[in-house]
């Protein structure tokens, strides 16, 4: 990111960009960025966009062969093409020797890095991978956020701002948004602002529900699952996350057993760090046999859904019963 960074501010471009990973909304930004530093005027003649696969690759060829008129250089845009994952030996011939006035970008989901076109990118300009930023990172950048607005948070409020919004810094940036323009007038953002006014994911009520069955509040549970319900959320859908969630506390529990760091439980459990206290608190509620059976039964009510034996809405409350009750594993 820092070479990028550089090569616009230097002004000195490669002929050719690779943007890739997961994290959506740091490549959009240096696509952006790069886009706007290699065609400032927003020159239509100049400019040019693929999306999406079945991109005809001669027609792209020849536009790439098409001097830029009255400009430096012709930008063209490439994005999610699948050229680095499926086959295109034409392009990646051609990215031997490109002219000098072409400037390509590639934004791409899916990468194989043994493919010709990866390789034929990193020779001749720069392969850059956007991944998940840790949790502290995220911190101190929402922080700053909050900051450049006059507006100050705790630690502990920071994280569950976070165990809220997840790691998706597109989120991130929307609830900080929304956070911006409910406490304007103040200087401090509170736990209650967040509880108030930040969008909870999916899979964090889903917690909520988990950490409910652990702590054997019936009740709370199944209200926290029809929530779920009333907000159009798949049972289905319900059931994997729920069933992700245990095989999380089986984990941790095992984890936990061998004495593992809470650091490397995170990266592990692929958790923020400081959600790793709630996760073990879970799984402390139940023994490793309960846990193990009660994966074994996400399983066995998934077959009963598909096989047409159990509705998939009572399958899903049937679990939070019998794992709130007590009841456990037979």
């Amino acid at each position: 990111m820092k070479q990028i960074q550089e090569d616009i501010k230097k002004k000195e471009f490669k002929p050719a960009y690779l943007l890739f990973g997961e994290e959506d909304y740091l490549k959009q930004q240096y696509r952006d960025n790069l886009v706007k530093a290699l065609n400032p005027e927003e020159d239509t003649m100049n400019f040019n966009r693929y999306s999406g696969k079945g991109i005809d690759v001669e027609e792209m060829i020849s536009l790439c062969e098409t001097m830029p008129f009255f400009a430096d250089c012709r930008v063209i845009l490439v994005e999610d093409s699948g050229f680095f994952k499926n086959k295109c030996d034409e392009l990646a011939e051609y990215m031997k020797a490109l002219p000098d006035y072409l400037r390509l970008i590639f934004v791409e989901s899916e990468v194989d890095k043994r493919s010709r076109m990866y390789k034929a990118v990193k020779a001749c300009g720069r392969v850059t991978e956007f991944v998940r930023q840790d949790e502290r990172t995220l911190m101190r950048w929402a922080a700053g956020i909050l900051g450049r607005e006059g507006l100050r948070i705790t630690q502990g409020d920071m994280e569950l701002f976070l165990t809220k919004t997840g790691t998706d810094m597109s989120n991130i940036r929307m609830e900080l948004e929304k956070l911006i323009t409910y406490v304007q007038g103040r200087d401090t953002v509170t736990a209650r602002d967040i509880e108030e006014i930040c969008t909870t994911r999916t899979v964090n009520r889903i917690f909520d529900m988990v950490r409910a069955v652990s702590d054997r509040n019936q009740k709370r549970a199944l209200e926290l699952y029809q929530d779920l319900l009333t907000l159009r959320e798949p049972p289905m859908r319900i059931l994997f996350l729920l069933a992700r969630q245990f095989n999380q506390l089986l984990l941790a529990k095992r984890l936990a057993a061998q004495g593992v760091s809470q650091g490397e439980m995170a990266s592990r459990l692929g958790i923020p760090a400081f959600a790793v206290k709630n996760v073990t608190a879970c799984a402390r509620a139940y023994t490793s046999e309960e846990l193990e059976r009660a994966v074994e039964d996400f399983v066995e009510s998934e077959e009963a859904v598909k096989t047409g034996r159990l509705g998939d809405a009572l399958s899903v409350e049937l679990l939070i019963i019998r794992y709130s009750s007590g009841a456990g594993a037979p």
